[in-house]
């Protein structure tokens, strides 16, 4: 049986997946311009992501004999892409930062670290994807190769 702090902690996740499915899914829905192109479908993509880390954790905690949570957190909302990006960012930071601790309430259960474990390293892969999203590179400095942009003429 696993101990109330896990499960109280891993309902804290739930509720932050939770939001995760609102905050992404709305930010594809009110992105605009140029970039919505591009943005829109990464954004529903990251809210089916928080969905599937809901299943998973909703399905855990009834296994250890806990009750899921049915709600969410306050989503953050912005029509500044710049603001949406780093609202990702820190809702990403704030997932590892869960589960870490999540992962801490669970030794010595190894199969538990290990299945928190394969969800870390996903939000850790989104901290690190929406960090290089922010990082002000102008496309004239520099080019995907690392050689600088040579201008015909």
């Amino acid at each position: 049986m696993a101990s109330e702090a896990l499960i109280n902690q891993l309902n804290e996740i739930l509720k932050h997946e939770w939001t995760g499915v609102a905050q992404y899914s709305q930010a594809s829905f009110i992105i605009e311009g140029v970039w919505r192109e591009v943005y829109a479908d990464k954004f529903l993509g990251d809210a089916k992501e928080s969905f599937g880390h809901a299943q998973l954790v909703g399905e855990k905690i009834s296994a250890l004999g806990g009750v899921p949570v049915a709600t969410r957190n306050e989503i953050k909302q912005s029509k500044n892409l710049v603001e949406v990006l780093e609202f990702s960012r820190d809702f990403e930071a704030k997932a590892v930062e869960m589960y870490t601790q999540a992962i801490e309430l669970a030794e010595p259960q190894r199969s538990l670290v290990v299945f928190l474990e394969d969800i870390l390293k996903e939000e850790q892969e989104g901290v690190d994807e929406y960090t290089k999203l922010l990082r002000d590179t102008p496309a004239s400095h520099s080019s995907m190769s690392g050689e600088p942009v040579r201008k015909s003429g």
